[in-house]
């Protein structure tokens, strides 16, 4: 895994520069998920860690996906010397990219950048040929659209991924986790751990979690029987149904069964279903404080030591691990304000950090 500032600036610089490419109807919450942990990163350390600029291909004015109007700091023509580019798409993603967004993605690329997206931003990287070989993320509305048109990019339904110099994530709040991580790649988990709690953000999801991509937008209506039969599987996690019992509901052959799994799931019915009761089990860990064998048994785990067998197995952790990974660092003291921020400034990141001086949260994370 990379981080926004590894092989694109010197020891001595400390600012990260980013900029965010608005492309026409792209999604607001994205955009703030993405940018919000900078400011707040800059508020918790008292100083100026990051510097974000909002690009647009002319400079004019941009309208996101619910119709507020964005005005840009900069053109493509005029943009500031970046550490880091992200698109950020939305809706109607194929008709948002065009030649010139496609030729100066590949001239950042040619210089080094850091490249990233978020919601249906990797569409524009992927068109531009820099997804080719990597791992990536995307809104899951657009995972089977960029499956066929880009089979040299690796599409995965993880929220967000880092594979080497490129930064991907899926929408909605899926951006915060992927900016949390690299923050705390590079700052501290103290730090990220800081802004979640500031974002009343309970957890910060990582790049094992997975979009929760419905069934019928991958297999369309043209698999009835297999639909029916994850329905069962997913109403039927504490006692799990056998397999045979499974074929005997939807009227179809055991054999068949296997098939269609393998066909369109790429998997054993039984995997899918152990699968199925694991991602149960990971958010039950995370999010409630059953204790590990009661989460074995409504998983339909016939022993404890069985459950972390295949959780680990799974997910590379026990499930020991996992809950105690949740704990957090706590803030710690006060430090003054640093000189260098009584001198003003007209950058935006800047100028965020100065309304911040008066929060009682401003410098709180000893870097």
């Amino acid at each position: 895994m990379s981080s926004f500032n590894q092989g694109t600036q010197s020891p001595q610089r400390v600012v990260q520069s980013i900029g965010f490419l608005l492309l026409d109807n792209f999604t607001l919450i994205s955009l703030a998920s993405a940018v919000e942990p900078l400011r707040m990163a800059n508020q918790l350390s008292g100083k100026e860690l990051y510097r974000w600029h909002t690009l647009t291909q002319s400079g004019l004015p941009v309208c996101a996906s619910d119709g507020l109007q964005i005005t840009p700091d900069a053109s493509l023509a005029t943009a500031p010397q970046l550490d880091a580019v992200i698109v950020c798409g939305g809706v109607d993603i194929q008709h948002s990219v065009t030649r010139e967004h496609i030729q100066w993605l590949q001239s950042q690329a040619r210089q080094g950048r850091q490249l990233g997206g978020v919601c249906t931003g990797s569409w524009a990287l992927a068109k531009a040929g820099l997804l080719d070989g990597y791992d990536c993320s995307v809104h899951w509305e657009c995972l089977a659209s960029m499956q066929e048109a880009f089979p040299r990019a690796a599409i995965t339904t993880r929220l967000f991924s880092i594979d080497r110099n490129r930064h991907t994530s899926s929408g909605g709040t899926a951006p915060m986790d992927m900016m949390l991580h690299v923050i705390g790649r590079e700052h501290g988990r103290e730090l990220a751990a800081a802004i979640s709690e500031m974002f009343i953000y309970e957890r910060i999801r990582n790049e094992q979690d997975h979009q929760r991509v419905p069934l019928k937008h991958m297999l369309g209506t043209n698999q009835p029987k297999l639909q029916e039969i994850v329905a069962l599987m997913e109403a039927n996690l504490e006692e799990p149904i056998d397999l045979d019992q499974l074929a005997v509901y939807v009227d179809v052959s055991r054999r068949q069964l296997e098939r269609l799994f393998q066909k369109y799931l790429h998997c054993s019915p039984s995997r899918y279903y152990l699968k199925l009761r694991l991602i149960r089990a990971r958010q039950l860990l995370k999010q409630t404080s059953m204790s590990i064998i009661e989460v074995a048994s409504v998983c339909g785990f016939v022993s404890t030591p069985h459950f972390s067998k295949c959780y680990r197995e799974y997910f590379g952790i026990p499930p020991r691990d996992e809950r105690a990974g949740q704990t957090s660092s706590n803030v710690v003291a006060l430090v003054p304000m640093p000189e260098d921020l009584m001198r003003p400034s007209t950058s935006s990141a800047m100028a965020a950090l100065t309304r911040a001086q008066g929060e009682s949260t401003f410098a709180s994370v000893r870097l």
